[in-house]
C-alpha cells in the first residue's frame, strides 16, 4: 500500500470504524427526479498483456484443458466452420448493439470468423432471452450460462440432466446455446455476452490466479480484456484443430503465441503455484446463494486462513478477504473494514490489480463518507476512475461518482458535486438498470454522509 493511501486509511480508521446510524441513516435525503441520459461505452480500451508467452501457455492450457469442477478434458474443441450468432426471444436494443459491438472485437482482436445473423435463421450460437424467475428455477447458481449441442430453452428444459449436455462429450463445437434473462440491467446482460460467448468459443475453465480475464470467478473483469482476446485468437489459429491432446496443443502453442504476440517473447514466467480445492470450496461456498449467512461468514474465514497458510501474497489472498469483508459488513463493521484495508494494501502492490483495487477502494470510501472526511473520500475515489471506466464498469463507475459528489458537495464544491452527481445517474441507468433502482442506490448513498456538525 502507498504511503499516501496509508495516511487516508489511518484517517478514516481513527474518525470511524463503522458507519454511523441513528440520525444520519434517518435523515432526509434529496435525489433527482429526472434522471439524465443512459451513459454507454463507445471506442474498446483493451491492452495486450505483459507477461511472457511461456506463461501465457500454461494458462491456454490449464483454461482449455479442465472444467471449473476440476474434471479434465481430454481433447482440444473449437468450432472449425465460420460462426454465426443469433439472439431470439424479447432481446432489448440496447443488448443487441453491445452484441454487435463484441461481435466486431471478436472478429477484429480475436481474428475469429464470426458474424450475426437474423433470429429465424440457422446458427452456431443461439443466444435466447430467458425470464429470470425460469433460469433460477432450473440452475439457481447462475446469472447466465451455456451449453453445447443445442440452440433453444425448450430442448435444454427437457435435456438438462442428459449427457448430451457434457462438454467433454465433445469431438468438436457444432452447435451452443446461451441463456441471458430478462428483467436485469443492461450491464448484467452485456457482462453474460462477453462471459458465456467467450466460453462457447473457447476455454472452459476459470483460473483465479488470473488478474487480467473474465476467465476468473471473482467477476472483477466483466468484459473481454486483451488477455482474452489473445486467448481467443490462439484458439483459433491455423496450427490447432479439434481432437487435439493436451501434449499436441502444448508442442505447437509457442510458436502462435511468439506469432501473434511477439512482445511476449521476452520476459520472465512467475510460477504461480494452483489454488488448492478446499480453498476454491471455501470462495464458492463463501460467494454462493444457497448456505446461511453464518456458513457463508465462516466458509470466507476459512479461505483467507488457507490463504494464509499457502503464504498468498497475490489476487487470491486480496479476494479472500475482500470477500470476508463484504461478508461481515452487516454484522462486524470494523472486521470488514481492516479486511478491506488489508486487501487494499495487497491489490495496490500489483499494478495488474488496479480494478480490483477501485473495488476496495469503493467500500473504503464508503466509511470515509460516513466519517464525514470528504477528502479522504476524494483520495480514494479519484485515482480509480480512469481503471474502472477503461474496464467498462458502468456500475462500479457510478457508485463511485455518486461517493464523490456527496465529498464535493460537503466541500462546498457545488458545481463540481452537481457535474459528478449526473455523470453517474447517466452510468446507473446502464449500470442499475430502473430508474427505481438508480434512485435507491443514490439514495442509499447520499444517507452515508453525516450532518455538518459531525463531519471531519
Amino acid at each position: 500500500m502507498s504511503l499516501r493511501l496509508a495516511l487516508v486509511v489511518m484517517a478514516v480508521l481513527v474518525a470511524s470504524c463503522a458507519p454511523p446510524t441513528g440520525p444520519v441513516a434517518e435523515r432526509a435525503v434529496a435525489v433527482p427526479t429526472d434522471l439524465p441520459p443512459m451513459k454507454v461505452f463507445s471506442a474498446p480500451s483493451a491492452s495486450r498483456p505483459v507477461r511472457a508467452n511461456s506463461a501465457i501457455a500454461q494458462d491456454f492450457l490449464d483454461l482449455s484443458f479442465q472444467l471449473e469442477s476440476g474434471r479434465q478434458i481430454e481433447t482440444f474443441t473449437r468450432f472449425e466452420e465460420p460462426v454465426r450468432v443469433r439472439l431470439t426471444g424479447a432481446a432489448p436494443r440496447r443488448l443487441s448493439q453491445d452484441l454487435d459491438r463484441l461481435v466486431a472485437r471478436l472478429r477484429n482482436e480475436a481474428s475469429i470468423d464470426i458474424s450475426r445473423v437474423a433470429p429465424d435463421i440457422e446458427a452456431e450460437i443461439t443466444i435466447e432471452m430467458v425470464s429470470r424467475d425460469a433460469m433460477r428455477r432450473a440452475v439457481p447458481q447462475a446469472a447466465c450460462f451455456v451449453v453445447p449441442r443445442l440452440s433453444d430453452w425448450r430442448s435444454f428444459d427437457s435435456n438438462r440432466r442428459s449427457a448430451e449436455l457434457d462438454w467433454t462429450t465433445l469431438a468438436r463445437r457444432e452447435k451452443v446455446a446461451i441463456f441471458v434473462p430478462t428483467g436485469v440491467s443492461p450491464q448484467e446482460m452485456r457482462d453474460c455476452l462477453h462471459e458465456e460467448l467467450a466460453q462457447s468459443l473457447g476455454p472452459l475453465n476459470d483460473l483465479y490466479r488470473l488478474t487480467d480475464s473474465v476467465f476468473n470467478d471473482d467477476n472483477f473483469h466483466t468484459v473481454l480484456t486483451g488477455f482474452d482476446m489473445l486467448i481467443l485468437r490462439a484458439t483459433y489459429a491455423p496450427e490447432l484443430r479439434s481432437g487435439m491432446t493436451r501434449a499436441q496443443v502444448a508442442e505447437r502453442l509457442p510458436a502462435i503465441l511468439d506469432r501473434i504476440n511477439p512482445q511476449g517473447r521476452q520476459g520472465v514466467a512467475v510460477v504461480t503455484r494452483p489454488a488448492p480445492r478446499a480453498w476454491i470450496d471455501a470462495i464458492e461456498n463463501a460467494l454462493g446463494p444457497r448456505a446461511s449467512a453464518s456458513r457463508r461468514v465462516a466458509a470466507a474465514k476459512r479461505a483467507v486462513r488457507i490463504a494464509r497458510e499457502q503464504g498468498w501474497t497475490d489476487n487470491r489472498a486480496a479476494f479472500s478477504l475482500f470477500a470476508l469483508g463484504r461478508l461481515v459488513l452487516p454484522s462486524d463493521p470494523e472486521l470488514a473494514f481492516t479486511s478491506f484495508v488489508e486487501s487494499a494494501g495487497l491489490y495496490h502492490a500489483d499494478p495488474s490489480t488496479h480494478l480490483h483495487a477501485a473495488h476496495v477502494a469503493m467500500q473504503l470510501s464508503a466509511f470515509a463518507l460516513s466519517a464525514g472526511d470528504a477528502r479522504a473520500v476524494l483520495d480514494l475515489v479519484d485515482p480509480h476512475l480512469d481503471a474502472v471506466a477503461r474496464a467498462e464498469n458502468a456500475a462500479l463507475l457510478a457508485q463511485l461518482l455518486m461517493v464523490r459528489a456527496e465529498a464535493l458537495d460537503m466541500l462546498g464544491r457545488t458545481a463540481e458535486a452537481d457535474e459528478a452527481r449526473s455523470e453517474s445517474l447517466g452510468w446507473a441507468r446502464y449500470g442499475f438498470g430502473t430508474d427505481a433502482v438508480v434512485r435507491a442506490r443514490a439514495a442509499e448513498i447520499a444517507a452515508l454522509t453525516p450532518p455538518p456538525m459531525e463531519r471531519l
